[in-house]
């Protein structure tokens, strides 16, 4: 089973939502971090899966909401294998927080 590629921008954006939340709630912390590796393999097997939103990326990001967690995996597809490039909250103005994928 071959998993999507995980860029050094969205390690440190889970890294960043890890740590906050372990500060109230380690096992929730760890389980998000487990719920990324989940979503990475799903999406290394099954590449498209996610939906395109034009509105918010160009049509080479997908998205693929993070079950669980109110977070949003945006990856690539490429030809060596899909790179997940982000991972937002969802709570956050997205058209805002995206505008560099447009």
């Amino acid at each position: 089973m071959s998993s999507a590629a995980i860029s050094r921008r969205a390690q440190r954006e889970l890294v960043n939502a890890a740590e906050w939340i372990a500060r109230d709630n380690p096992a929730a912390a760890e389980a998000l971090r487990g719920a990324v590796v989940s979503a990475a393999e799903l999406i290394g097997t099954h590449a498209e899966i996610g939906s395109v939103r034009p509105h918010l990326a160009s049509a080479m990001y997908r998205f693929l909401p993070l079950t669980g967690f109110p977070y949003i995996i945006v990856y690539q597809i490429r030809r060596r294998g899909p790179v997940i490039v982000r991972v937002v909250h969802g709570a956050r103005d997205l058209a805002q927080a995206l505008r560099e994928l447009r």
